[in-house]
């Protein structure tokens, strides 16, 4: 059985329509899963909408409409952009599922079980968009860290899960595991919020939010919606307990959640720590990648009406484009700004003028110069020396997606010099002249033979790498070649075979004004 890769994004809150920095993370983690089904691992990918909460209730309240409507409704979006951006996810999973719901209060019961959850009061200062409580010193003049907005001052009967008592245990996970966090500067920011401070008790209950699931051991509170949400990471796959003989056995632990900066305490103290009390194995790895600002800097927010549209930007430019330029221009795990000026100038050059142009002139030049078919020839050496297939795999072991994708486009550079350096176009030129006027003719044949298979044996491989970065791109060039799409395995020179019918497709990118 081939080896096993768990992905999963964060869960989408539907109190708003999706905006880039969605479209990022599904993109990101769709390249991801991409590359490890090329390297012929079992891959499954969770993506999905957290749909509990006050916040949906107010909006759904807003609307005119009841919460579970709303978020039918809205969840209807966030499918959507996942469609446009073509990801590959196994599953999009909605926190309103009945299996999710069956989950959540199985870990909840089993947890309270253990005498780790009990009855208390809760007061504190709480953010109803982020729903989380803050203390006093973490609040920046009154307002929440992250959205900017006044928190309020709640107090209530709530049951508490004793994460305090997981302090050092976590601290140690994080020791133990080199990759428990990534990028390491994230990892460092936690280990010294707990140290400061230590983990306190959560308060895991609502008994003022009725739209919610049910505490199972009291239905007349509701699961706090992180006591809900992260839990879908293991719902996504499976039932509860691990010992079922489900998806679950054979893809928990996550090699990687997939997260943004501003929920990372939640998916590192609060997900480890329950996780420890359930007596489940923790994930492998959670990465955090930056925010995309507007270019005047603004960090995209629903609350703060700065958000770009995906969906139109798909619409204008395809879904290839917007793909590559996000993978492309932020280097990951950090922030990056969005701007369609960059984004035309990437497409006009590196997609039109440098990918677009190798293919169709390879294309072309094959249905002129042999019939339209893949030459005998062979794949030449020099050439083959300037695809850095080793470096790619290690960028991409390291998730540097910016510099693996650069890398290949490097290949593709060195492709178009050697079609300029060898001039086929004069190779066939001259072949015709020493065919009518002497026996040089075979030579110059054979050499325009491995030049041009040298270049659809490139392609080939180039389409393969892609695969992850521009899938659509990928199934475009290999219906040209006339080719079935290949692993990682197959990016070896030479495995082209001789006599695959090409046929000239439409461009792959229009260039745009």
């Amino acid at each position: 059985m081939p080896g096993k890769f768990y992905i999963t994004t964060a869960i989408d809150y539907p109190s708003g329509k999706p905006h880039l920095g969605h479209a990022y993370e599904k993109i990101t983690a769709d390249c991801i899963a991409r590359w490890h089904r090329l390297l012929g691992e079992d891959v499954f990918f969770l993506t999905g909408t957290d749909e509990h909460g006050s916040k949906i209730a107010k909006k759904a309240n807003e609307a005119g409409k009841n919460p579970k409507k709303y978020v039918d409704e809205m969840a209807v979006f966030f499918k959507e952009l996942c469609k446009k951006l073509n990801t590959s996810h196994n599953r999009f999973i909605r926190t309103t599922d009945a299996d999710h719901v069956k989950v959540a209060q199985g870990i909840f019961k089993k947890i309270h079980d253990k005498g780790e959850i009990y009855l208390g009061k809760y007061s504190g200062w709480y953010c109803p968009e982020c729903e989380t409580f803050y203390t006093e010193k973490d609040l920046k003049d009154g307002n929440c860290p992250t959205h900017g907005r006044k928190a309020e001052w709640i107090s209530e009967e709530s049951y508490f899960f004793k994460m305090g008592t997981y302090t050092q245990k976590f601290l140690d996970c994080l020791e133990k595991n080199p990759v428990a966090i990534l990028p390491l500067g994230r990892k460092k920011e936690i280990i010294n919020r707990v140290k400061a401070d230590g983990l306190n008790d959560l308060s895991v209950s609502r008994v003022n939010v009725p739209w919610g699931i049910p505490v199972p051991i009291d239905e007349k509170h509701t699961q706090y919606v992180w006591m809900d949400a992260l839990i879908n990471y293991v719902s996504g796959v499976g039932a509860f307990p691990p010992e079922s003989k489900d998806k679950l056995k054979r893809f928990w632990p996550a090699d990687i959640h997939l997260i943004g900066k501003d929920i990372l305490w939640h998916h590192s103290a609060i997900w480890f720590s329950i996780l420890m009390a359930a007596g489940i194995p923790l994930p492998k790895t959670v990465f955090v990648h930056g925010f995309i600002n507007t270019e005047s800097g603004d960090k995209m927010s629903k609350s703060k009406g700065t958000v770009i549209d995906p969906i139109g930007l798909v619409g204008k430019y395809g879904a290839d484009p917007l793909r590559y330029f996000l993978l492309r221009e932020i280097p990951f795990g950090q922030d990056g700004t969005f701007s369609e000026s960059a984004l035309k100038e990437r497409l006009n050059n590196e997609l039109a003028n440098e990918l677009g142009n190798l293919v169709n002139r390879t294309v072309v030049m094959a249905e002129k110069y042999c019939k339209g078919k893949i030459p005998k020839g062979k794949a030449n050496p020099a050439l083959q020396k300037k695809l850095g297939l080793e470096k790619i795999k290690g960028l991409m072991e390291r998730l540097e997606l910016h510099h693996a994708l650069g890398e290949i486009f490097s290949f593709i550079s060195s492709c178009n010099q050697f079609i300029n350096e060898k001039e086929p176009w004069s190779l066939f030129q001259k072949k015709a002249r020493e065919k009518r006027e002497g026996p040089a003719y075979k030579h110059l044949e054979k050499e325009l033979d491995n030049v041009l298979y040298s270049l659809a044996d490139s392609i080939r491989v180039i389409s393969i790498l892609l695969q992850p970065f521009i899938p659509e791109t990928s199934e475009k060039i290999n219906r040209q070649l006339g080719v079935k799409p290949g692993l990682l395995k197959d990016c070896e020179f030479g495995l082209l075979k001789e006599g695959a019918k090409v046929k000239k497709g439409e461009v792959l990118f229009k260039k745009v004004e």
